[in-house]
């Protein structure tokens, strides 16, 4: 019914196995690549934030016009 407490661990020993095989298989990038990404990313981010701030802004002075 039950698994015994060798057979988790066997799992478990099995599982971190295919881990560690499996981050092996992974490219990682260089430094330079990393950075490009991360500063794209970063950007992105905050010009989207800022395009959702303003379409915020419009909105809710449309809003607020109809409403007075």
């Amino acid at each position: 019914m039950g698994e015994t407490n060798s057979q988790k661990q066997s799992k478990l020993g099995g599982f971190f196995t295919g881990l560690s095989a499996e981050f092996k298989k992974v490219m990682w990038p260089d430094k330079v690549t990393l950075l490009k990404q991360t500063v794209t990313v970063t950007v992105a981010s905050v010009v989207l934030g800022l395009l959702i701030a303003l379409i915020d802004t419009i909105v809710q002075y449309g809003v607020n016009f109809l409403t007075m």
